[in-house]
């Protein structure tokens, strides 16, 4: 007897339809699954046998063939254990209906018959809206993540006993209905604040540039002098998430496992902060089937890499692509996968090995080659990439001890907000939305300086050894400067700012 279910996999950050098809015929007891199943697929076999028999139901001891449309595209996880359970109990006649095709169904089973999360819920919901198919059936940990896609029914459940009732039409469940604009707005609070940073005025206001033109930024430092402190609050300044970049951003946080089981969408804009020792593969994902990497999680928001020059070369040179392009494109022998990865770049160093070159109160012990072998762990392609870069001294006992803080997040937000909303009326039409995407042709277009700025520029390039490079980087973060400052051209004091950003040319990259 032949019975068909529905269900779905994740492919990169989509996901597509797949038929189960289950054929129970006369014969020596056997289970085998076709349609390039992965192991974890394969080994539903015993999880479906335990879970159905746990559950009071029974097993057919025959032979059981499962096959997984379309069969040339391979799956992987746990996912298929539910429908594949139900296909198996529709051919015993277990179930009221003949055949299931306008319900979605996914879960991993528990030997006792319970569902455990699946990833992606948020990718297939919105595929089965694509597809028509307006029922969707999953464990009840996923069930607020795939709610958020309107006009598709959602049943979150417990157990299989469950999905049987639920086809049966024996039980009423209720459906899953989430409000987004109160989950965003719960989602969005953030438990740090730019208010508890102590002294470095020139490192937050260097943090407010570099958020309102969208500017990668690279902080350099003595030990304990508040990087990554401020680092982490770089998110509280940010322009909050749109309904769309929240559901981006939360496709790919499902689809590599990492979104809190409950959770619906993500309100705050990513953070991430990879150790030193990751891959090449974690930073830029990877694997057999490609998984989004930390570049990839950090869409929409902030990638934090502290201790830059402890990084692998070659993991740092793989940034280049999505640092040019905002997204990452996986090849390999069978497929090509590409995942979104627009985020702002923000990193750390010290200036030597040691930490205290330049630090009055502590002696560096590191020579002039060591301190350049150090600094030059970065290569020029890379810091061609980073707009700002920024010293910053060790913070004072008196900045320490004092009780007033400095400006809120709010406050810092407010500004930013405004910078970010004059730039996208002025780049209507342009396909980009920040300063910090604009190419050669549109700097020319808009940071048109005067002639006064003109020699200033051409002096700071003599003078202090700014390499070309820093050109058109300065242009840029002087725009900026200019849109905070609600000016619509860039005038002296805000070129001169923008020059102060370029420590790397100007101390060390020489």
């Amino acid at each position: 007897m032949l019975f068909k279910t529905l269900s779905a996999a994740v492919f990169g950050i989509d996901a597509y339809l797949v038929e189960v098809e289950v054929d129970i015929t006369a014969g020596k007891p056997n289970f085998m699954t076709v349609g390039l199943p992965d192991a974890a697929v394969r080994e539903s076999s015993e999880r479906i046998r335990a879970a159905i028999n746990n559950c009071g139901l029974q097993f057919p001891w025959q032979n059981i063939t499962v096959n997984l449309a379309p069969a040339d595209v391979k799956k992987e996880g746990s996912g298929f254990d539910l429908p594949i359970a139900l296909g198996i109990l529709g051919t015993t006649g277990a179930l009221t209906k003949s055949e299931l095709r306008d319900i979605v169904f996914l879960g991993e089973l528990s030997l006792d018959g319970s569902l455990r999360p699946i990833k992606g819920a948020l990718s297939i919901a919105t595929m089965a809206r694509q597809k028509g198919i307006r029922k969707l059936v999953l464990p009840r940990e996923n069930a607020a993540e795939a709610a958020v896609v309107q006009d598709v029914q959602v049943f979150g459940l417990r157990s299989l006993p469950e999905a049987l009732d639920l086809i049966n039409e024996t039980r009423e469940f209720k459906l899953t209905h989430v409000n987004t604009g109160q989950m965003l707005a719960q989602a969005g609070q953030y438990s740090v604040d730019f208010r508890d940073v102590k002294g470095q005025l020139h490192a937050k206001r260097a943090i407010e540039v570099a958020t309102a033109g969208g500017h990668n930024i690279l902080m350099i430092g003595p030990p304990g002098a508040g990087k990554t402190m401020l680092a982490k609050r770089i998110p509280t300044i940010l322009p909050s998430l749109t309904f769309d970049e929240a559901i981006q951003t939360t496709k790919i946080h499902s689809v590599a496992g990492v979104l809190e089981s409950g959770a619906g969408l993500l309100g705050v804009r990513p953070f991430r902060s990879p150790h030193h020792t990751i891959s090449d593969a974690g930073l830029i994902g990877g694997g057999v089937m490609p998984r989004p990497g930390e570049v990839s999680l950090a869409h929409n928001g902030v990638l934090f890499l502290d201790e830059l020059p402890e990084f692998q070369r070659n993991v740092l040179e793989v940034l280049r692509q999505p640092l040019e392009d905002g997204m990452v494109t996986i090849a390999r022998a069978a497929m090509t996968l590409t995942f979104p990865a627009r985020f702002m770049l923000a990193a750390a160093m010290n200036p030597c090995p040691c930490g205290f070159f330049n630090d009055p109160s502590r002696e560096c012990a590191c020579t002039p080659p060591m301190i350049q072998r150090y600094v030059s762990k970065i290569s020029g392609p890379l810091l061609d990439r980073i707009d700002i870069h920024i010293d910053m001294p060790a913070v004072r006992f008196q900045e320490l001890r004092q009780d007033a803080g400095g400006e809120s997040s709010d406050a810092i937000r407010a500004r930013v907000i405004a910078a970010r909303d004059r730039q996208l009326e002025r780049y209507q039409g342009e396909k980009i939305y920040c300063n910090s995407q604009m190419s050669s042709r549109q700097i020319r277009k808009y940071c048109n300086i005067s002639p006064d700025c003109e020699r200033m520029l051409e002096s700071a390039m003599n003078r202090l050894g700014l390499s070309a490079r820093a050109h058109d980087r300065i242009l840029k973060v002087a725009r900026t400067i200019a849109d905070l400052n609600g000016s619509e051209n860039v005038n002296n004091e805000q070129l001169s700012e923008a020059i102060q950003y370029r420590s790397l040319d100007r101390s060390y990259w020489t």
